[in-house]
């Protein structure tokens, strides 16, 4: 299985959106919220390429995107490829 993770903020409904997806296909992630410490958001953003919005999602350490990003791969039948 791939290795997901996923930058986040508590209230984000793109984070929620996200998290809901990867979890429809009981997909295992580790989840960075940004807030709580500011290193990570800075860590986010230097992997990110300068990306400051929530959430950023990195499969296999791939910069993914944020949400829309990932649901387009998921329209495409692309998700599961890279997940597998």
């Amino acid at each position: 299985m791939a290795k997901v993770e996923i930058y986040t903020t508590p209230t984000c409904p793109y984070c929620m959106r996200a998290k809901a997806l990867l979890k429809s296909k009981n997909v295992d992630f580790t989840e960075y919220n940004v807030i709580t410490d500011p290193k990570v958001k800075t860590e986010m953003i230097k992997r990110a390429e300068g990306a400051r919005s929530v959430p950023q999602i990195f499969i296999n350490n791939e910069h993914i995107g944020g949400c829309d990003d990932l649901m387009a791969l998921e329209s495409k039948n692309a998700l599961d490829i890279l997940l597998n």
